[in-house]
């Protein structure tokens, strides 16, 4: 299901992790155990986003906050974007981010 990801342009590896960081399977360029860091990063780094969330919504009293739809991390070629548990590497040049992260939150609904 989540191989289908990969033909998105730009769509270099994806990954799909548990609740508690642990590697279900990975397709792409990546050897495995890159994509063992990459989906424990993604697990972190969902951690982090979702405090920062809570804390954005106790503190402006806004409701929309919570739970986080996804997150990602921009760099000067790729990209790293997450929804869920699962997570992308993307090469900026070639990925439409809007549709990167539309797909994954429809696989990730799947999952």
């Amino acid at each position: 299901m989540i191989k289908q990801m990969l033909a998105l342009d730009g769509v270099l590896v994806v990954c799909h992790f548990r609740d508690d960081g642990a590697f279900v399977e990975g397709y792409g360029i990546l050897p495995e155990d890159m994509m063992v860091r990459l989906a424990k990063f993604a697990h972190d780094y969902k951690r982090m986003v979702q405090g920062n969330a809570d804390q954005l919504s106790m503190f402006t009293q806004m409701p929309g906050w919570t739970p986080p739809g996804g997150w990602m991390v921009r760099g000067q070629t790729a990209s790293v974007c997450s929804v869920g548990n699962l997570v992308c590497f993307v090469d900026n040049a070639e990925a439409s981010m809007t549709e990167v992260m539309r797909e994954l939150k429809e696989a990730a609904s799947y999952l």
